[in-house]
Order: C-alpha cells, then structure tokens, then sequence
C-alpha cells in the first residue's frame, strides 16, 4: 500500500461501521415503538386448496404503505409460498415467521405498483388487508409468475371485500 493511503482506508472503514450501526439502532428503536402491534396469529390446521410461490414484501399498517412494521418478522422481506386454504391464507415464509390468516379476519384484496422499498409493474402486487384485536394491517406479496397475479386475485376477493381495489 503506498505511504499515506492508510489514513483514507481507516476513515472509510470507520463511516461504513458507523453507517451500519445507525441502521442497526434505528430498526432495534422502530421495534420498541412498535412493541404494542399484535403478533401475527398462530398456524391452524387447514386444507390448502391453492399454492403460489414468490415473494413476501412486507407487512405495513393498513393504508400507510411507508410504515413498515418490524416486529414478529413482519417487516423482514423473504421468499414465500402463499397458500389459500378452506379456513385462511397462508404466507409461508422458509428462514422467518410465517403469516397466517383466518378468513373472518381477511378484510380485503387490492392489486398496486408497490409498496415499501418495491415497485413493479402496473397492478403486478398483491395486498391482502387483515385486522388481529383491532389493528389493521396490509401485507404485499409478489407472485413469481405475473400470471398467477389475476388469479389469487380473483380467489381472494370471492373472500372479502374489493370496494377498496386500485392503484396507491
């Protein structure tokens, strides 16, 4: 290393720490203020009726796409298989906590271009809006082959509500 290009080296190593310790804390301070969000309910036994892979994007609090929630795994983004059964919908994610939900707590289905930290093609996400003891959440998931997007779609909202259907 030529004499004098030690001092810069340091000093990049030294940002990128830094960097990535603010990153650190302010995810481990997002979690603290979010400590009171329910947890996501517990697997239940059911017959899946249809399965999609692709990917989990992320769970967000019902129509704010930008506050992404970081607590019980939510906010992690993983592949995923989504899975539709008699009794729910299934987000089965390998690596972190899956996401199961009942159907009396499905609200509704939108189709949009993105949310938090993910944009695609026109309508080419799927949002499934839940509620658990009165919170309200919207969790998006891409599927891996945009033929199956109309697809779920239609399965999921011969389930709740599409009043609420459109682009964000």
């Amino acid at each position: 290393m030529p004499e004098g290009a030690l001092g810069p080296v340091i000093i990049t190593i030294l940002v990128i720490i830094a960097g990535i310790s603010l990153i650190l804390i302010g995810w481990r301070n997002l979690k603290a203020r979010q400590a009171q969000i329910p947890e996501p309910f517990e697997a239940f036994e059911d017959s899946i009726e249809h399965s999609f892979s692709g990917m989990y994007v992320a769970t967000t609090k019902f129509d704010d796409w930008l506050d992404r929630i970081a607590v019980h795994d939510l906010g992690v983004r993983t592949n995923a298989t989504l899975e539709l059964g008699a009794s729910g919908v299934h987000l089965v994610r390998p690596g972190s906590r899956d996401v199961h939900i009942p159907w009396e707590h499905f609200d509704a289905v939108r189709r949009s271009n993105g949310m938090i930290g993910k944009f695609v093609e026109k309508n080419g996400l799927i949002v499934i809006s839940w509620n658990r003891e009165g919170f309200n959440f919207d969790t998006g998931f891409r599927p891996r082959f945009s033929g199956d997007t109309p697809k779920i779609y239609q399965l999921l909202a011969s389930h709740g509500d599409v009043s609420r259907a459109g682009d964000k």
